[in-house]
C-alpha cells in the first residue's frame, strides 16, 4: 500500500486513493483518466447534486427501500455536501465521460464516505453505506446529471442573474430620466442623424435589458422539467414509481421553486433542448450588453478628440507609457464577457447535437458553459451598473455644439424648401465648412428669429 493512501476497489480492481479523501475508486480512476483542463464544476452545481442525493435518500427511506439508519446518515452527509462542506472533494475535470457518470460517482462516493464516517468513525469505503446500492438508489447518472444542470441553471438565473440584470436596468432607467433634457445628435450608419435626447438613448438601453430578462424568464419553464425517474434510458428501470415525484416535491420545497417531473423521460435524457434554449437567451443578453457597452465607450471617447458627449468614471491609469490616459475599462470587461458567453453558446449548441439515440453525451461541457455564462453576465451586469453607468455624466455643452455643427439639421428644412432645396443647403455647408445656420443667414432664406425658433423646435423634439 502506498504511503498516505488507502486501498479501494471497484469492478476493475484495486485503486489507491489519498488517505484523507472521502471519495473512492471510481473517482480516483477519473482523476487519473481526465487530466485535461483543471476546470471544475462550480459550487452551485455541486450544491444541487447534493440536494438530489439528500432528498433521494429521504424518499427511499420513506418508501421502505433503504434502512432508516443508512438513510439518515446519507441525508446528513448529502446535506453537508449541499452546504459546501466538501467542495475540495469534487476533484474531477469538466472534460470527462459525456454522461457525467464520473461526477455522479464522485458525489455518490463522497456522500457514502462521509455517511460511513458518521456511522463507524471511518471515512470512505462501501460499508455500511454503499455508493451505488444506497446513495445512488433509484437513480442513474443519465437522469441525475441533466436534472442537476436544470436545477443549477434555474437557481443561478433566479438568484443571481435576474437580480444582477435588474440592478443594471434600474440604473439605466434612472439615467434616462436624468438625461431627458439633454439633446444630442443622433447617429445612423456612424453618420450624423437628427437629434434625440440622451435620455431616449439610455432608455432604449434599459428596454434592451428588460427584454433580455423577459426572454430569460421564458426559459425557466423548460428548465423546471426534471429527468429524475428515467434512470438509464428513460424507462425508469430499477426505480420506484413514486420515487421521482417524491424527490422533486422535496427539491421544490427546499429551493422554493416549482420543479416538475418530465412528461417524457426519453426526451428529457436524449436531448438537452431546454439548455440550448436557455443558452440562446443568454447569448441575446450578451449581444445587448455588447451593444450598450460599445455605445457608452464611443459616447465617452476622447476626452479631447472623440465624441465626448458623456463622461464615465475614471477608475485607473490607462497606459504604461502615456501619462494621464484613462480607458473605458468596464465597458471593455463587458465586451469580453459578452464574447465569452457567445462562445459558450456555440459550444452548447454543438453539445446539444451530442444527443445520440437515448442519451446526450456532452452534458458536462454544456453544464459548465451554461453555468459560467449565467455567472459571467450576473457579475458583469452588477459591475457595469455600479462602476460605470451610475457615475456617467452628460457633457451638455459638447452635445449642443455637435448639434449646431451637424449637417443633418437640414432635415428640418424639408417642409420649407423641399428635399432638393434642403440638400443644397447641406451641400454648401459641408463644402464651405459653415453651419446650417450660417448658410441660411447668408442666403437670406430665414432671419435670425426664425432660425432660433427652428432650433428651439429641434431641442424640444429631441
Amino acid at each position: 500500500m502506498e504511503t498516505g493512501r488507502r486501498k479501494e476497489e471497484d469492478a476493475l480492481g484495486v485503486v489507491f486513493v489519498p488517505e484523507e479523501a472521502y471519495y473512492g475508486a471510481q473517482t480516483q480512476r477519473a482523476v487519473e483518466n481526465f487530466p485535461v483542463s483543471g476546470l471544475k464544476f462550480p459550487p452551485v452545481f455541486i450544491r444541487c447534486l447534493g440536494l438530489i442525493k439528500k432528498h433521494a435518500a429521504a424518499v427511499n427511506g420513506e418508501l421502505g427501500l433503504l434502512d432508516t439508519r443508512l438513510a439518515q446518515a446519507i441525508v446528513s452527509a448529502a446535506h453537508e455536501v449541499a452546504e459546501g462542506g466538501y467542495v475540495d472533494q469534487f476533484v474531477l475535470d469538466v472534460f470527462q465521460t459525456g454522461s457525467g457518470t464520473s461526477t455522479n460517482m464522485n458525489a455518490n462516493e463522497v456522500i457514502a464516505g462521509r455517511a460511513n464516517e458518521i456511522l463507524t468513525g471511518k471515512r470512505g469505503g462501501k460499508f455500511p453505506v454503499h455508493p451505488n446500492d444506497h446513495v445512488n438508489l433509484g437513480q442513474s447518472s443519465n437522469d441525475v446529471i441533466p436534472s442537476t444542470i436544470h436545477i443549477s441553471a434555474v437557481l443561478g438565473i433566479r438568484d443571481d442573474l435576474l437580480p444582477g440584470l435588474e440592478a443594471l436596468r434600474h440604473v439605466l432607467v434612472e439615467k434616462s430620466r436624468e438625461f431627458s433634457g439633454v439633446v444630442k445628435i443622433g447617429r445612423t450608419h456612424l453618420q450624423d442623424a437628427v437629434p434625440i435626447s440622451l435620455g431616449r438613448e439610455f432608455g432604449a438601453y434599459g428596454t434592451q435589458i428588460q427584454e433580455g430578462m423577459r426572454r430569460l424568464k421564458r426559459t425557466l419553464g423548460g428548465l423546471s422539467s426534471l429527468a429524475l425517474g428515467g434512470t438509464a434510458v428513460g424507462n425508469g428501470l430499477n426505480t420506484h414509481p413514486s420515487f421521482a415525484q417524491g424527490v422533486i416535491r422535496l427539491l421544490s420545497r427546499e429551493t422554493e421553486w416549482d420543479f416538475r417531473e418530465a412528461e417524457d423521460h426519453f426526451q428529457a435524457q436524449a436531448s438537452m433542448d431546454a439548455v440550448v434554449e436557455a443558452s440562446g437567451a443568454l447569448r441575446s443578453v450578451a449581444v445587448s450588453l455588447s451593444k450598450i457597452a460599445n455605445d457608452i465607450r464611443w459616447l465617452a471617447s476622447g476626452p479631447r478628440c472623440g465624441l465626448g458627449e458623456i463622461e464615465i468614471p475614471s477608475l485607473q491609469p490607462g497606459s504604461s507609457i502615456m501619462p494621464g490616459k484613462v480607458n473605458p475599462v468596464i465597458p471593455e470587461v463587458i465586451l469580453q464577457v459578452s464574447a465569452q458567453v457567445m462562445g459558450n453558446d456555440l459550444s452548447i449548441a454543438l453539445g446539444g447535437q451530442g444527443g445520440i439515440f437515448e442519451l446526450n453525451t456532452m452534458m458536462p461541457l454544456m453544464a459548465y458553459n451554461l453555468l459560467q455564462s449565467i455567472q459571467l453576465i450576473a457579475s458583469g451586469a452588477r459591475l457595469f451598473a455600479t462602476k460605470c453607468v451610475e457615475g456617467i455624466t452628460a457633457n451638455e455643452e459638447r452635445c449642443r455644439s455637435l448639434i449646431e455643427g451637424s449637417l443633418a439639421l437640414s432635415t428640418y428644412l424639408v417642409p420649407l424648401l423641399g428635399y432638393d432645396g434642403a440638400a443644397s443647403i447641406a451641400e454648401e455647408a459641408h463644402r464651405t465648412g459653415r453651419t446650417i445656420r450660417q448658410v441660411l443667414l447668408s442666403r437670406g432664406i430665414m432671419g435670425e428669429d426664425a432660425i432660433d425658433a427652428l432650433f428651439q423646435q429641434i431641442y424640444s423634439e429631441g
